[in-house]
């Protein structure tokens, strides 16, 4: 490989430019900047040419063409080895340029400041930096790229090293750093535009921009490798929560705590517990006192609940921790955790604690990979917030209570997988059926799942009842009212059932499947 003799220096993140700066030319090396590093590395009295100078030609545009000239280009792609390319350089008067340092306008920062415009994002949409990484990245024979300051010390240490050489395998490395740089900043670009010019949420073509957060030890199963990543933006979501402690997160942990807090944010008008177990809940509970909740949460199925993990609508207390602290959960989520509660539950050393306050909502689009490629979706986002102004489909209307434990009901059922069915008090989840092949299945798993009487606890069915096999079963363990889509082709019979048992019927005219 070539000595780096020339570099050319524009980063927007200055993260250790200066004393990076400062050994390439303690090392010989002649040092090309633009704007602001230029002013950096001159302040602390590094030898430094400006890019305008060494093309001839000047910024122009405000700043928006800089580096976009045969000068720069030329010097960055030109190939060491072809005799073609030497004698261009030559008859040009180019100069090669060995080392491209760059990262570029800050985008993301840019959207995710309260306030910002889109004015301002388009401003901060880099257009020089991007050509001259990908110039340097595809010839990374002849040309080392850096975009990640963390790469500065290893860099320097190897040129040390090699009397100012980089090898070939560090060079392709930091191409492909360079390269996906460069697809996330676009992506991240794509993101923002669709969200607030485009009318259309689903692309001729999809770009997914991903940072990675963490490796994580294994996926699903030992054999299987896994990693987390975030989308652009602020902190949103799980993939946005701190963990205050506990072990490190797996797979598995990361999908039901998304599952978790998923349902815990649908009762973040009250005080509410869930807890989840492979996907479902297996116990809810919301009452005005916090610990008071997770008493019923738990008291749901108390065997399914260990091992399992907790979403918290509000606050965790001390008083909560206390409880939680007595039984053996996997994760616990929720909106912040007074200084006492973090130190209580420390003391269940495995146990991972997630504070999601301040991340943002999940709004983006819902993805399912299959073999080849993706199903896109919007977000199942529809809820019914007031089921008294729905149509009862049968002669007897829900008394006061019922309406109460129905609305209960149908914000929870959304959260189990499907077919999905679930008995429920006013504020108590009873008895579960998740992910059966048929309805009436569903309907007597969560009859024989509880833990309590039935009778006078309503149902919740995330699709229509294709058949009354299901309102007989139902009605047969003493629920006597039920909130389901309807849209059956045998919704009469369905309503006739219900009617014969004296249940009373809503239709929400909204399905919630959750494969």
């Amino acid at each position: 490989m070539p000595k780096i003799r020339r570099a050319l220096l524009s980063v927007s993140d200055k993260t250790g430019i200066a004393a990076f700066a400062a050994a390439l030319s303690g090392g010989g090396v002649e040092i090309l900047s633009t704007g602001g590093t230029a002013a950096t590395l001159a302040a602390a009295g590094i030898p430094v040419m400006q890019v305008s100078d060494f093309t001839g030609q000047p910024e122009i545009l405000e700043g928006r063409v800089k580096t976009l000239t045969p000068r720069i280009h030329g010097g960055i792609l030109a190939r060491r080895k072809s005799a073609a390319h030497r004698r261009e350089m030559k008859e040009h008067d180019l100069l090669p340029i060995d080392l491209v340092v760059v990262n570029l306008y800050p985008f993301e920062a840019t959207i995710t400041r309260p306030g910002s415009t889109l004015a301002e994002a388009i401003e901060n949409i880099d257009i020089g930096g991007p050509a001259m990484l990908r110039s340097a990245a595809k010839n990374f024979e002849d040309v080392t790229v850096v975009v990640d300051p963390g790469d500065y010390p290893a860099l320097m240490e190897e040129m040390n090293r090699s009397g100012g050489k980089m090898s070939k395998g560090t060079n392709v490395f930091l191409a492909r750093k360079a390269f996906a740089h460069t697809a996330y900043y676009d992506g991240v670009i794509r993101s923002y535009l669709a969200s607030k010019v485009s009318g259309s949420p689903f692309p001729d073509y999809l770009s997914l921009p991903l940072a990675k957060v963490q490796s994580l030890r294994y996926g699903e199963n030992p054999h299987q490798r896994a990693a987390l990543y975030r989308e652009p933006g602020a902190p949103s979501g799980v993939a946005g929560a701190r963990q205050l402690g506990g072990k490190e997160l797996s797979f598995n942990n990361l999908l039901d705590l998304d599952a978790a807090w998923a349902a815990a944010a649908d009762f973040r008008d009250c005080p509410f517990v869930v807890i989840v177990k492979h996907n479902n809940p297996c116990g809810a509970g919301s009452h005005s006192s916090l610990p008071k909740a997770f008493e019923l949460a738990l008291a749901t199925d108390p065997l399914s609940a260990f091992g399992g993990v907790l979403g918290v609508s509000r606050r965790v207390t001390a008083a909560l921790a206390s409880r939680i602290a007595k039984i053996f959960f996997e994760a616990v989520i929720a909106p912040g955790f007074t200084k006492k509660a973090v130190e209580i539950l420390k003391t269940k050393k495995n146990l991972r604690i997630l504070d999601i306050s301040g991340c943002g909502e999940e709004r983006s689009l819902d993805l399912k990979k299959i073999a080849g490629g993706y199903v896109v979706q919007d977000p199942d986002s529809v809820q019914v917030r007031n089921l008294r102004k729905l149509p009862v489909a049968t002669r007897r209307r829900p008394t006061p209570g019922e309406y109460r434990a129905l609305g209960f009901a149908w914000k929870l059922a959304r959260h189990v997988k499907s077919n999905a069915i679930i008995f429920t008090g006013e504020n108590q989840l009873i008895g579960v059926g998740a992910g059966q092949m048929s309805r009436v299945d569903s309907c007597r798993i969560a009859g024989m799942k509880a833990n309590f009487p039935l009778q006078g606890t309503v149902v919740a069915s995330d699709a229509f009842f294709p058949f009354r096999d299901g309102i007989d079963q139902i009605a047969e363990y003493g629920a006597t009212a039920v909130v389901q889509p309807g849209g059956s082709i045998r919704d009469k019979e369905v309503i006739e059932a219900a009617d014969e048992h004296g249940m009373a019927m809503i239709f929400t005219d909204h399905r919630h499947f959750k494969h």
